[in-house]
Formats: C-alpha cells, sequence, structure tokens
C-alpha cells in the first residue's frame, strides 16, 4: 500500500481537529455525561471509523479495507479490557465525574503519542527482520493463555501506578485535592502539579501496558503501519466514550476475557503462518520460505466478531442466570465517591 506523505500529515491533522473539538466543548461546560450524550459520541466515532475504512475500500481496494476494519475490530475489543483498569484509575485518584471526560480525553491523547512510538518501532522491526513475527506470535499465544489462566482463577482487576507517576511525585510537588480541570496552580508563590495531570498520564502509560499485546496482534493482520495506526487511532478516540457508556455493563461481561484470549490465540496462530511463509530462517527449510496456508483476512474478521458476538451474548446470558458472577464492580459516573480522599493520601501533601 503506497501512502504518500501528505496523506499521513492529513490524517494525522483530522484527527487532531476532532481531539481539539471535543476538547473545546468539555473545556466549555465540564459536566457529568449522560448515557444519551455519549451514546451519541460512539455512534460518532464508531461512524468516522466506518467512513474512513470504506475510503480506504475507495480508494484502496477490498483487501487492505478489510486489513483496517479487522484491526479496528480488533483493538476497539482490547481496549475493553483497558477500562477495568480505568474504572480503578478513576477511583483510586476520587476524579470528580464533571472533569472524568477532559481526564480521559488528554489521557488517551498521551496514550496516542506513545502507542505511534511503538507503532513506529513495530514497522520497523518486521521490515528489518522477519523473524519478529515468531516473537510476536510466541507472546500472543502467551499472553492468550495467561488470560485463561486468569479467568480461571477469577483474580481482581490490578493496577499498579506506572514508574513515571511515581517520579513526578518525586520531582513536582503535587496538590492534595483537585483545583477545578486545572493541571497545574499557583499557591503561596509556588507552583504546584494537581492531581489531574497525575491521572491523565497514569491513564496515558497504562494504556502503553496494553499495547504490548495489542499492537503485536494487529501486526498480524495488517504490516501497513498507516492502517495499524489509524486502527489505534480511532479505537482509542472511541473509547472513552465505551467507558460512559459500558458502565456497569464490564463487570458483566465475564467470559470477555476468554474471547479476546481466543482472538490473541488466533492472531499469533496466524502471525506463525504469515512467518513460515515468508521464512528466512537459515534452520528451516534452508532458509527458503515454507509453502503453507495463510489465513485470509476475511476469515479473520469471521473469527474476530463471531467471537466477540458469542462472548458477549453468552456473558449477558450467564450473568441473567446466575447475577452474582457479575460481581460487585463500580459505576465509573460513580467513582468519584469511591476511595474518597485517597488522593490526599496518595500525594502525601495537604496542599
Amino acid at each position: 500500500m503506497n501512502v504518500p506523505l501528505w496523506l499521513w500529515f492529513a490524517t494525522v491533522g483530522g484527527l487532531l481537529a476532532i481531539i481539539l473539538i471535543d476538547l473545546l466543548i468539555v473545556s466549555r461546560r465540564p459536566h457529568a455525561v449522560t448515557i444519551s450524550e455519549v451514546t451519541r459520541w460512539v455512534l460518532f466515532y464508531v461512524a468516522l471509523a466506518v467512513l474512513f475504512g470504506l475510503g480506504i475500500w475507495y480508494f484502496a481496494g477490498a483487501q487492505y479495507a478489510g486489513e483496517f476494519f479487522a484491526g479496528y475490530i480488533t483493538e476497539y475489543s482490547l481496549s475493553v479490557d483497558n477500562l477495568f483498569v480505568f474504572v480503578i484509575i478513576m477511583s483510586s485518584f476520587a476524579v470528580p465525574a464533571v472533569h472524568q471526560h477532559r481526564v480521559l480525553l488528554l489521557g488517551i491523547v498521551i496514550a496516542l503519542i506513545l502507542r505511534g512510538a511503538f507503532i513506529a518501532v513495530g514497522a520497523a522491526a518486521i521490515n528489518a527482520l522477519s523473524w519478529v513475527f515468531y516473537i510476536f506470535a510466541a507472546f500472543l499465544i502467551y499472553t492468550a493463555a495467561n488470560m485463561v489462566r486468569q479467568g480461571m482463577g477469577d483474580d481482581d482487576e490490578e493496577w499498579k501506578e506506572p514508574k513515571i507517576v511515581s517520579l513526578v511525585r518525586r520531582v513536582l510537588p503535587v496538590t492534595g485535592r483537585f483545583h477545578g480541570s486545572k493541571t497545574t496552580v499557583k499557591l503561596d508563590g509556588k507552583r504546584w502539579v494537581t492531581p489531574m495531570l497525575i491521572v491523565m498520564i497514569a491513564i496515558g502509560f497504562t494504556d502503553v501496558l496494553f499495547a504490548l499485546d495489542s499492537i503485536p496482534a494487529i501486526f498480524g493482520l495488517t504490516q501497513e503501519s498507516f492502517l495499524v495506526f489509524a486502527a489505534n487511532a480511532f479505537a482509542l478516540m472511541g473509547l472513552r466514550q465505551l467507558y460512559f457508556l459500558l458502565g456497569g455493563l464490564l463487570k458483566k461481561l465475564v467470559f470477555l476475557p476468554y474471547g479476546l484470549a481466543v482472538i490473541l490465540g488466533f492472531i499469533g496462530v496466524k502471525l506463525v503462518l504469515h512467518a513460515l511463509h515468508e521464512n528466512q530462517m537459515p534452520f528451516l527449510n534452508a532458509g527458503q520460505p515454507i509453502p503453507v496456508s495463510e489465513v485470509s483476512i476475511a476469515v479473520s474478521l469471521l473469527v474476530i466478531v463471531g467471537v466477540l458476538a458469542i462472548t458477549t451474548v453468552a456473558s449477558l446470558v450467564a450473568v441473567r442466570l446466575n447475577p452474582s458472577l457479575a460481581g460487585h464492580g463500580g459505576d465509573p459516573a460513580d467513582s468519584q465517591v469511591t476511595a474518597e480522599g485517597s488522593a490526599a493520601c496518595r500525594s502525601g501533601r495537604s496542599a
């Protein structure tokens, strides 16, 4: 796929424009978002992704369009798992409901920048070293097995503060409470960082940890860095709206980890087949490509959508029959009530 430089600039510029418009809307009237509002935003971002995919279809063909849609759906579904941790982060920092939308927006902008760097490194690696596909495949299969193991053990979601956040706390003075939507504030002639900035950094860098499996996964569906970046961007932009829309439904998706594990395992096998087809390892078939059948993008799309549909329906049915399976997950809209005052405790300051 030949992507001219102007198209990169146009795509990034368009995404930045949408983010700035969204930020201006949020900054103009901070408020706790409603279900109807986030539903409209989710539909808006999904529609944008669909239009982008149709544009790829029109200008580059069905193959690349299919790769984009497969990557977008995979990234979006894997991002749902992030939401469990975002709920914990919001609760831990006691973020007021009126500021949660802004926190997520700017946190995801940080995540997108970091993912962009990760994608560039991944693209360079697979272009230079074909055996990187084996590493990606092994990591995805390992991650899939680990997700199944954790699901069977019914482990609670844990979140550890990224080291970069701890470093910021040590280097910069952090206030013990929020000051509206400000990230910094001047008190007694001294500039302080507020918990607003800390939680944005926490969300951005925590998302990168999830990218460790999602980026290799999408490279298993397409090796076009433009499509990889676009799929990640559209998935992340719609993620914060999904955070509010799903709310208490998160805990009802009890079989989601198993579905994601199946998808990651499937893509891992697909990567192995692709690596064998492109083989350059001297100890395998004398360094010559091995004529194995590869999984088409149409089959990949069918598997991804089918697995997500089955696990979602099965989860909702199971929870309906046995409500105790859902546990006691918190509603993102109410996360400021949980762990009240914990931001002050975490910062260790009383400003």
